[in-house]
């Protein structure tokens, strides 16, 4: 997962190399954690504590750097093409993170990796950039400051920091994941804070059902479960398939109600609050998801 997520130097190149001191120092701006060495990457032997606190990185407007770790590369024999403006980008694919083999050497941008930092790799956002990335399958989501390149393997989107992976539940493997980069406007006007308010999905406590549900359509009174809220509706159903296989008292009661641009993942009804939360504490001791309970008259 880790290793194969950047390339070795051998396979670096640049479309406009110079005399040989110029031409290596460009490949390490450019790869960054590309021209280290091939040991194996992986978590450190004893890690700090309490990672799981680390506050996500506060979204500031920085200047987009001019030429360096934003001019156009080729790594293992594809080329990629930086955004050098202030544009949006949302996509929906693989997460991976890397640790200790980069931890303390030069990022792409020259800056030093600290793998409990709240940062990330991407192959062509502009650096400096904010992100915004979401774990569908549990609602998680973080911001990092994306100053690195990578993850150089096909179908992966972004490589995260040890600690923004730890933060999202995703240090078992690559998973899907949502990315969305902070324009300066969203950073500036706060939009950012609002979206993360909006798909938020509170970490409380909900996992199985005793009893199956009768089967909704979604729109009936009671109390309900919202298990997640999505812009990308991928991630809704995604969600939605894994509760159908992990927690199939649930299935016939599971709903996808579109509103307000997000799609959302919800379970009922319930005739009284205490049964939905009954519900909710029992689900979260089987799959570890959050939620919260909402009334519908």
């Amino acid at each position: 997962m880790h290793s194969a997520s950047h390339a070795s130097p051998e396979s670096v190149s640049v479309f406009r190399p110079g005399p040989l001191a110029v031409a290596l120092l460009t490949v390490a701006l450019l790869a960054g954690c590309a021209t280290r060495a091939p040991e194996r990457d992986g978590p450190e032997a004893r890690p700090p504590t309490g990672l799981d606190r680390v506050p996500d990185a506060r979204p500031r407007v920085e200047p987009l750097r001019v030429g360096g770790p934003n001019k156009p590369y080729a790594i293992a024999g594809r080329s990629y093409v930086p955004m050098t403006t202030d544009a949006p980008l949302r996509q929906t694919g693989l997460a991976s993170w890397y640790g200790r083999k980069f931890h303390g050497r030069p990022t792409a941008m020259g800056e030093i990796y600290d793998m409990y930092a709240m940062s990330a790799a991407h192959t062509t956002m502009p650096l400096p950039s904010f992100a915004r990335v979401r774990n569908p399958a549990n609602g998680r989501q973080v911001v990092v400051r994306v100053n690195d390149r990578g993850p150089f393997v096909r179908g992966r989107i972004i490589d995260l920091s040890y600690t923004a992976a730890l933060r999202l539940g995703l240090l078992n493997g690559v998973a899907p994941v949502e990315v969305e980069r902070l324009t300066h406007d969203d950073i500036r006007s706060g939009r950012w804070q609002a979206a993360m308010a909006e798909d938020a999905v509170l970490d409380a406590d909900l996992p199985a059902v005793a009893e199956a549900l009768p089967e909704t359509d979604g729109d009936g009174p009671g109390y309900w479960l919202q298990l997640g809220a999505f812009r990308q509706p991928d991630g809704a159903r995604l969600l939605h398939q894994r509760l159908q296989t992990e927690a199939a008292g649930l299935a016939p009661g599971l709903a996808l109600v579109e509103a307000d641009g997000l799609l959302r993942v919800q379970a009922g009804p319930w005739p009284t609050r205490a049964d939905a939360e009954q519900a909710a504490s029992a689900l979260r001791a089987r799959l570890g998801l959050p939620g919260v309970v909402l009334r519908r008259p």
